[in-house]
This record gives structure tokens, sequence and C-alpha cells, in this order.
């Protein structure tokens, strides 16, 4: 079998071309897919070549985890899901290219175990679902935020859910092209904010020196979560931490069960995710959008369209 695919061929060097992949076993699926989504945390690190260490790390790679399709064939284990619409976090199985994460491709092969149904009539904004999860796999490993450091999609996917959750979050944002759209919460700069007693920040900013900062404005017991992916070492100064009794805590990437409850929030209509896709192109100019993905702040998510890719 083959498929077309995104491959970063090094860092910087993004194509579209011919991959094998390995066939279907007996649990697997096939998905065509529709659309998938550019990361901007942690794709942008492995196009421009900052990516740290990784397990399965190198290159020529496939790239993503965001990509949404329709089962088209299946192993025998698997055929009574032939026809649902799925969303897909990957494959691993490119010949001739690693799958880290693999899901920017025409065709995708993965377990069954490892494709979720999604909401009728989501379309491109499916795509959206991993870094929603992400954001709950956050959320549930402690205190709702009342600081979100960032207004990008992750950012705004936090706000969005700790509204859901009863929560009036600030939101702190440097980029003018990123101040509206809050939807139920508070958007301003770190400059215009004189708060310095908030109880529980998430950095969704992925800069490496926003600790400092950040502990400054906490109160006594607070705690500063990390949910972005940062390409530079961490670092922070002690007293300062000390005398507040900081905490801290990573949210590392979702579990199936953070997908399966965010894709109940969306059907429950208690997570929207209108209005965070502001870029589609075909996924034959994948060569050209990684550029205009990473440089424009006001591009939050891209999508590529793989319904029409000879």
């Amino acid at each position: 079998m083959e498929t077309k695919a995104v491959v970063v061929e090094a860092p910087g060097q993004v194509s579209l071309r011919t991959l094998a992949v390995a066939a279907p076993d007996a649990s697997d699926v096939v998905v065509a897919v529709d659309y998938s989504g550019i990361s901007m945390g942690t794709e942008k690190l492995l196009y421009n070549g900052t990516m740290p260490p990784f397990p399965g790390l190198g290159y020529p790679l496939v790239p993503g985890y965001e990509a949404v399709g329709r089962i088209i064939d299946a192993g025998a284990d698997a055929r009574s899901r032939i026809g649902e619409s799925v969303f897909v976090p990957g494959s691993s199985k490119f010949i001739g290219a690693r799958g880290l994460f693999g899901g920017s491709a025409q065709t995708l092969i993965t377990g069954t175990n490892r494709v979720l149904p999604i909401p009728a009539g989501l379309g491109e904004q499916a795509v959206l679902i991993s870094l929603a999860a992400t954001a709950r796999h956050a959320l549930v490993g402690g205190a709702l935020p009342d600081l979100i450091i960032g207004h990008g999609v992750l950012g705004r996917l936090l706000a969005r859910m700790a509204v859901a959750e009863g929560a009036s979050p600030t939101v702190w944002e440097i980029a003018p092209e990123r101040m509206s759209g809050a939807q139920g919460y508070v958007v301003t700069t770190a400059e215009a904010d004189e708060r310095k007693d908030y109880k529980s920040i998430y950095d969704a900013s992925g800069d490496s020196d926003i600790l400092d900062p950040l502990v400054m404005r906490l109160a006594p017991g607070g705690e500063i979560v990390l949910v972005g992916f940062y390409a530079d070492p961490l670092h922070f100064q002690f007293a300062p931490a000390f005398r507040r009794e900081m905490r801290m805590r990573i949210a590392t990437e979702f579990q199936p069960q953070d997908l399966a409850d965010t894709i109940e929030m969306v059907n429950a209509g208690r997570l929207s995710l209108d209005g965070l896709v502001t870029n589609r192109v075909p996924a034959n100019d994948a060569a050209t959008a990684y550029g205009e993905a990473f440089t424009n702040p006001s591009c939050l998510k891209m999508v590529f369209d793989w319904r029409d890719v000879a």
C-alpha cells in the first residue's frame, strides 16, 4: 500500500511525497483522511530543528497528530467499524520515514483502539480534538486556572473549558492580533494586570523564561502548570519561589480518556470549537504552508485539506 504524506525531510525542509505503508493487521483500520492540523507547539519544534531529544525522533519524519477522516477498510477483527467518521492521532506504519507523530497523510493505518468516533458535522474543526484533550488532561490534574498565559488555540481551549467548569480566568497575551475572541473570560497584557494573588497559573506559551514573572504573581501556596512544550531549559530564582512555597506541575500528553471526555463535552455543547481554525490549505501546498503557519501571528490553526489530493 502507498499514501501521500507530508514529510519533514530535515529542519526547514518539507515535502509532499508518496510513502509505502505496512499492510493492516487484524485489529487495524484504514482511514481516508479529510483534514489534518499543524501543531503550533511540537510540530514547530520539529520543523525548526529545536525539538529536544524525544523517543522516535529523527528525519525524515511524518509529523502531525491531528487527523480526521473515514474508515474505508479494516482488518478481520475491526471490519464492523468501516464507514465510521473518526479522529486519528497518527500512525507508525510508514516505510521510509518515521511516524512522529504520523498524522499528516492521505491514508492512515493504525489500531482500532486508537481511533475515536467524532460528532457529526464537525468537519475540519475535529482536528482540534487532540489539542482540546491536551487542555482537558491539564485541567483534570489540579485546580482550575485563574490565570492562563497565551491566547493561541491551546490557551483558548483551556479558557473555554475552565469557563465550562465555572471558572472565570484571566488570559495574558502579547500579540495584538490575538487579543480578541474571548468567550466568557478576559484577555489582557501582563503590564495591564496588577494582580499578584493568582492561585493557579497555566502557561501555554512555551516560553522558557516565563517562570520568574509568574512566580511574582502567585499567591502563597500557588501552583504553576506547564502546558506548553519547551525547547530550552526552564529556570527560576529560588528565593521568591521559596517565600511563596510555590508548587509546579507538568501536564504531559493526553490519554484516551481525555479524548473521550473532550468529545463528550463537544457533543453536549459544553465546548465550542468555533473560530479556532483560521487557515486552510490544500495538502499539496504543504511545502510552503509551514512557514506561514509559524510566522503569521493571525494564524491560530492551519489545516491541510486532503480530500482532493491526487
